[in-house]
Order: structure tokens, then sequence, then C-alpha cells
């Protein structure tokens, strides 16, 4: 198999890290994703990862709290999953940095653009925690604003689900897959499967996005070869 692309940032959905418990962290599906991405690191692609924390937090969990101290307890749960991320990819031998969006230097480095390309001419994947460091912002504005900064050649969002269907897939039996869409579609369609910010900058800075399904087997690796997987979002 050969690699599509040079350069890739990948969204990890935080719940699809959980499996079937649904909160914390499966070893399983984490040993699953980190074979996939020695695989493609050792094809020479330069990984980025964006991860989500909806496994340890989402929202406000019922709750009234005020949204921008749920925010960054969402921004917190991100950091759990990078260093349990960081730290299963490390134990196969590739070098990994973590970088937070938040200043924590006790545990991770503070994001800046220029280390983390010095770190993809290095040979070492980089996981973007925190979010964007703003409340109000989810993870897959972050995965979009992170891949049009680093200029990944594609943002790759692994998700629970194979794909953007036109209703829920869980719900509904009869929901149709899309195989292509494009990025005012998402708007137009009403389409819940990827955040509103992070599509329009995707579209303003030309950036395709592939959602596809966790789950399906060495599905990781398959789209970055360009294998016909998920659904494929972009300007044409």
């Amino acid at each position: 198999m050969q690699p599509k692309y040079k350069r890739i940032l990948l969204k990890l959905s935080g719940e699809a890290l959980a499996g079937q418990e649904r909160h914390g962290l499966n070893p399983d599906v984490v040993a699953g994703v980190v074979d996939q991405l020695v695989k493609v690191h050792e094809m020479g692609v330069e990984i980025a990862l964006v991860i989500g924390g909806g496994n340890f937090w989402r929202g406000r969990q019922g709750t009234n709290m005020d949204r921008t101290t749920a925010d960054h307890m969402g921004m917190l749960a991100t950091v759990m999953n990078s260093l349990a991320m960081m730290d299963a990819i490390e134990q196969k031998g590739i070098p990994t940095r973590v970088q937070t969006a938040l200043n924590m230097i006790s545990v991770a480095e503070p994001y800046v653009l220029r280390k983390a390309l010095h770190h993809f001419e290095k040979g070492r994947i980089v996981i973007m925690a925190c979010g964007t460091g703003n409340p109000y912002c989810s993870t897959d504005t972050a995965a979009a604003q992170r891949a049009c900064e680093i200029d990944a050649e594609v943002l790759l969002m692994a998700k629970n689900v194979d794909g953007i269907y036109d209703s829920d897939p869980n719900t509904n039996p009869k929901a149709k897959k899309y195989d292509t869409l494009k990025f005012g579609d998402i708007v137009n369609k009403g389409l819940k499967a990827m955040d509103i910010t992070a599509a329009t900058m995707c579209m303003e800075n030309n950036v395709p996005v592939l959602a596809f399904g966790l789950g399906e087997k060495d599905s990781i690796l398959r789209a970055v070869c360009g294998e016909k997987i998920g659904t494929l979002i972009s300007n044409e």
C-alpha cells in the first residue's frame, strides 16, 4: 500500500476510543489505532492528532453549569486522552509530542506552530490537545484550524459511524449514506456530523475532509492510502 498524502491531521472521537463501554479508554481500541498509526508513520507520512474528550466529559453533562467552565473541563479531558495516546505510541518506539492550547508546561509543550513543524521534520507524531484553547469552540473546529495551520493535505475524521448520513443511522434503518458532499451541503442539508465552523474553515482553505468509521478494519490506513471509504467532503 502506498500513501496518498504526505501530511495528515487525524481527528479521533473520544467516544470512539471508549469502545462499547462508552466511557474512559478501551485498551483494545487504543491499541488498534496505534498499530495503524505505526504503519502510516513507517510509510513516511507526517501525522498530527486531535482527540476529543467526550469519553470523559461532554458538554455540561445535563447540568446548568456555566458554558465556559464546562468547555474548559472538556479541554482537560482531551489532555487525558492525548497523554494516553502518546504513551501508547511511544511504547511502539515512535517519538511523540503533546502540545496544548492551554499552558500546562509540567505536562506538555505549549502549542507553537513552528515547533510542531519542527517535530514533523524530526519524524515525530504531534498530538494537539485542549482544542483551540477557547470556550464555545468544538474539537472539530480545533482540528480544522490545526489542519489549516500545518498545511495538512487532508483532515481525517474517525467517528463511531462509517460516514455521513442524511439522518441518524442508529435510529433510522433507511438512512442514506453520502459518498461525497460539498462543504455547503453541511449547512444546506442541516447535517450534524461536522461542526459548521469547522466545515467553513476547511472550505475557505481548501482542505478536504474524509469522515469514516474508526471501527472498520484498518480504516485509518485505508483512508491514508486513498481507498474509497466513508464520506469525502470537499469543494469539488
